[in-house]
C-alpha cells in the first residue's frame, strides 16, 4: 500500500469549491457550542469556605444538578428544546440538546454537610464550607 499526501489548495482547484466544503463542515462542527463544551471554572477560598464560580448563560435553576459522591463534586445541566412552527402545509420542526458536566474533588477540609447553590446573572455559585478546625487562621508567631 502507497500512502499518499493529499493537499486539497492545489492551484488546479477552483477556489469556491475548497470554501463550500471547508464552510460545511465548520459549521456543522461549530453550530452547537454546548455540546462537547465545558463550561469555564473560577474556583478559589477565602477563610471560611471554597468557591466554584461556573459560567452557564442561558439555562434556568431548574436545568442544574448537584451530585456529592464521598468526595466529588458532580455538577451537569441538560436543556432540552423542542420548537415547532406550522405554516400553511409545511411543518418545521427543530430540536435542540445541549448539556454539560463537571466533576471536582473536594479537599479533606470541605464541609460536605454544608454546600449551597445559587444561579444567579448566567453564573451558578456553588459554596462548600469548611470544617472548622481547618478554618484559617491568623495569628503571630513570636520568635523566643
Amino acid at each position: 500500500m502507497t500512502l499518499v499526501n493529499f493537499n486539497n489548495r492545489t492551484r488546479n482547484t477552483a477556489p469556491y469549491f475548497n470554501n463550500v466544503f471547508d464552510s460545511l463542515f465548520s459549521d456543522a462542527v461549530t453550530k452547537n457550542k454546548m455540546v462537547d463544551k465545558s463550561p469555564n471554572v473560577n474556583i478559589y477560598e477565602n477563610e471560611t469556605a471554597y468557591i466554584i464560580e461556573l459560567a452557564a448563560p442561558g439555562l434556568k435553576k431548574e436545568d442544574f444538578q448537584i451530585n456529592l459522591k464521598k468526595d466529588t463534586l458532580s455538577v451537569w445541566a441538560e436543556v432540552k428544546k423542542d420548537e415547532t412552527q406550522v405554516v400553511k402545509d409545511f411543518t418545521r420542526k427543530e430540536f435542540d440538546f445541549s448539556s454539560f458536566a463537571r466533576s471536582f474533588n473536594l479537599p479533606d477540609k470541605a464541609d460536605g454537610d454544608k454546600i449551597t447553590a445559587e444561579y444567579k446573572d448566567g453564573i451558578l455559585n456553588i459554596n462548600i464550607s469548611k470544617k472548622n478546625d481547618a478554618k484559617l487562621q491568623h495569628k503571630e508567631i513570636v520568635v523566643s
